[in-house]
């Protein structure tokens, strides 16, 4: 069965939210799956998970690993990775990522990991979450929104996987703006017109979008699951 790394055209298009809900969707057909999150920053939290975007993982895909398996770098400052491990003098150490994900991967018959940011959001100074995403090995599902400058970000994700040979299993548009406008209606027909890479469906725009359980509905009933679990 395959494992995907979900990433995204830009930061806060919705790549938590979504990743959360296709872990929980796909538990419920009684798959073992496991979730990542290899990198995250920001301010830690007071209690529980350091980083809240692991903390709905981990209670989404319903998992019993520990953090430092499913977050192996966390940086307590809200900036890039790289940004952060200069301010705060830590190394970004990809060797750590790699074994924590064998091990999970030895755990569960499937896993999500989620990226931080965009393709090209910088781990370290020479290397980004597309290095990342190659040096895992994953089919990558990329998560881009609806709203006027997604053809634009949207093929640069694209290129930007095609030049280090990283497989595009599909496309998931999120409509969490609620002023999506035209672009809502004529972007999915037009990004895979262009380039010929399937979408797995369009998530309408929801009020409470952050909320898992909120979300599951939608994503079983929008998102070609079937395809991913083949």
């Amino acid at each position: 069965m395959k494992s995907y790394f979900i990433t995204a055209t830009d930061t806060g298009v919705g790549k938590t939210t979504v990743t959360s809900a296709l872990a929980a969707c796909i538990q419920k057909l009684g798959i073992n799956v496991g979730v990542m999150k290899p990198v995250a920053t920001g301010f830690a939290q007071k209690t529980g998970f350091k980083s809240s975007d692991v903390s709905i993982l981990y209670h989404a895909a319903k998992v019993n690993d520990p953090e430092d398996e499913i977050n192996p770098i966390f940086m307590p400052l809200p900036v890039s990775p790289y940004d952060a491990g200069k301010v705060l003098d830590l190394k970004f150490d990809k060797k750590i990522i790699l074994e924590k994900f064998a091990k999970l991967q030895g755990k569960h018959n499937m896993m999500l990991v989620e990226g931080i940011g965009g393709i090209l959001t910088p781990l370290s100074r020479d290397y980004f979450v597309a290095d990342l995403i190659k040096e895992m090995n994953l089919e990558t599902i990329i998560i881009t929104r609806s709203t006027l400058g997604t053809l634009n970000h949207t093929m640069m994700t694209v290129n930007t996987c095609r030049a280090r040979k990283i497989t595009i299993t599909g496309i998931i548009i999120n409509n969490y703006d609620e002023n999506g406008g035209p672009a809502e209606k004529t972007a999915p027909a037009t990004l895979h017109e262009i380039t010929g890479i399937p979408i797995l469906g369009v998530l309408p725009f929801v009020k409470d979008y952050e909320n898992t359980a909120t979300m599951i509905p939608y994503v079983e009933k929008n998102i070609d699951l079937k395809s991913l679990i083949s």
